[in-house]
């Protein structure tokens, strides 16, 4: 799998909420150093779970309404959504070991 793709506003509701698979969504911003540190290990977990889990990421900054709309105050959030609902929601960067553990029932 190459890059995680990018998802917006607009996009959403049809790529997130109605996915048929669970879907991690990276909120994340360019500033955020947290972020970049996350960002490669996202990369990596995307390539080897893809086939259970879609990943994606939205940038906080040019799509504002999400992020509000699920109370996403601080970044990096990673929030799993499953049948249209937030089911997990992980806060700030964690190594890998630790963020395969929290979306073990997942992968």
């Amino acid at each position: 799998m190459a890059d995680i793709q990018a998802v917006t506003d607009a996009e959403f509701e049809s790529t997130v909420l109605k996915s048929d698979k669970p879907v991690l969504v990276d909120f994340w911003a360019e500033w955020c150093g947290p972020c970049r540190q996350v960002s490669p290990i996202l990369d990596e977990l995307a390539k080897e779970h893809s086939e259970k889990m879609t990943f994606v990421k939205m940038n906080v900054d040019e799509n504002p309404a999400t992020p509000a709309s699920y109370r996403v105050t601080g970044i990096p959030t990673l929030n799993v959504y499953s049948g249209g609902e937030v089911v997990k929601q992980i806060v700030g960067a964690k190594p890998k070991a630790a963020l395969i553990k929290e979306l073990g029932e997942f992968l």
